[in-house]
């Protein structure tokens, strides 16, 4: 025998990927975001890449006629008119102050010879130019002039740009989130037909019939409703004619066994005789059940009507308790309550019958929950149901396996009828194991409104 091969497990999801949103809302956001964020990074970057090489080619022009100016004018004043005049060439971030320099670090850097080079431009060589840096402010440079007259001036500089408008960043910050409200306005706009189609899948019931979606918006959202809406009446059709078929053999199999049994019946007293005659209520059983499983489909065609839920509940007991059967009633309490009184009935009955079937004892509770909602529970003492099995056996014809003996074997659809018309009161059937064995069989009756309940 080979060995068994190893069951594969899913791979992990890569670490960037678990980062990477589920939702297709989230992701297109996120993709509209990065994309804006890095547009507006660019477009910042290269705003402030123009504006400081205007701004720069600006000062270098204004450096060269300014220290030309002023070094002319320096040169002509008597020595003792010079000090009056140096704070009224100071201008920005030039200041004009008398020599020598304080400076003593040699050029190092572009921006440092780059102005340097205005300097020396400006003066023409006419006079004696010496040019140093501070070794602790790389921004900063003076330039020590000659006058004429063997005296010095300084032109103290520091080397930067101006500061940002206040204003700017806060600009560009409210564009950004005006354009990020804007995507995601447009993300929600252009994911929202599909969360209503979404929301009608999820909605679709045989045994309702589900409002149209909208045929509106635009064309490819249209076109998609047009086609999800065709799609549920299609699905609608093909529902109701299964079970026209399902009623009209299980009705038209009624004759042929009605005149078997009466053949049966002047046949001889026999073993073959009893046997053909079990046989034949086996048969006859299954089709009344196939009859009232069609029917079932339409327990949503039923009128709503008011009534006392637990005074129905208690009636429903107390027939059971009048043929002999063990039923009980716990928890019941007055409750108005608007419903389908056959289909709850029906319901009521296939469950209370089916823990008779299999423990000889059905106990009906009743439990009012804090949102409203109404449980009712059918609760057993049988074998109960392997847990792997508790949705299937609501399956039409599924039986456990170790139900299938005369005695118990049922012809698999009195649960599934009553979970049929638990969808048509828009109730949910909840099948559980009990603790110490049994089934417990839960009716979940969702809250309503005053209004609708009434006043009972």
């Amino acid at each position: 025998m080979s060995p068994t091969a190893p069951v594969s497990q899913p791979s992990p999801r890569p670490p960037l990927s678990r980062l990477w949103p589920r939702t297709l809302v989230a992701r297109l956001f996120l993709i509209f975001v990065l994309g804006l964020v890095v547009a507006h990074a660019l477009s910042f970057s290269l705003l402030f890449y123009e504006r400081y090489t205007t701004t720069r080619m600006m000062m270098l022009g204004d450096l060269e006629r300014d220290v030309g100016i002023a070094m002319d004018i320096l040169d002509r004043l008597p020595p003792q008119e010079r000090a009056a005049w140096y704070p009224r060439l100071t201008n920005g971030n030039k200041q004009y102050l008398p020599g020598p320099a304080t400076v003593r670090q040699p050029l190092e850097s572009a921006a440092q010879r780059t102005a340097a080079a205005a300097i020396e431009d400006a003066l023409g060589g006419r006079r004696p130019l010496a040019i140093l840096a501070d070794a602790d402010d790389p921004r900063h440079i003076q330039a020590q002039v000659t006058l004429g007259d063997g005296s010095t001036a300084v032109l103290d500089i520091h080397l930067q740009m101006p500061a940002l408008a206040r204003w700017l960043p806060v600009v560009l910050c409210l564009q950004l989130l005006l354009l990020v409200g804007c995507a995601w306005l447009a993300v929600r706009l252009a994911v929202r037909p599909l969360t209503r189609l979404a929301q009608a899948a999820d909605a679709m019931d045989p045994n309702r019939k589900p409002p149209p979606v909208p045929e509106d918006g635009p064309r490819e959202v249209a076109r998609a409703a047009t086609a999800f809406n065709a799609m549920q009446r299609r699905i609608a059709s093909h529902m109701a004619e299964r079970m026209q078929m399902l009623g009209a053999i299980s009705h038209d199999l009624q004759t042929p066994i009605t005149r078997m049994k009466l053949r049966v019946e002047s046949m001889d007293e026999s073993a073959d005789r009893d046997k053909l005659e079990r046989d034949l209520d086996e048969v006859g059983r299954l089709v009344r059940e196939g009859i009232d499983y069609a029917r079932s489909a339409h327990g949503s065609q039923e009128k709503e009507a008011r009534t006392d839920l637990g005074a129905f509940v208690e009636s429903l007991v107390y027939d059971y308790e009048d043929t002999g059967r063990r039923v009980t009633l716990a928890g019941q309490e007055s409750l108005p309550w608007s419903t389908r009184p056959q289909a709850l009935r029906r319901v009521l009955s296939n469950l209370i019958d089916n823990a008779l079937k299999f423990s000889g004892a059905a106990e009906v509770a009743m439990r009012r929950h804090g949102d409203g909602a109404v449980s009712i529970f059918v609760l057993d003492r049988g074998p109960g149901i392997p847990p792997g099995e508790l949705d299937a056996v609501c399956e039409p014809f599924y039986r456990v396996e170790s139900s299938r003996n005369r005695a118990t074997g049922g012809t698999g659809l009195g649960l599934a009828i009553a979970r049929q018309l638990a969808a048509a009161l828009g109730a949910e059937l909840v099948l559980s194991n009990r603790p110490g064995g049994g089934l417990s069989a839960e009716l979940r009756l969702p809250s309503q409104s005053p209004r609708q309940a009434g006043p009972g």
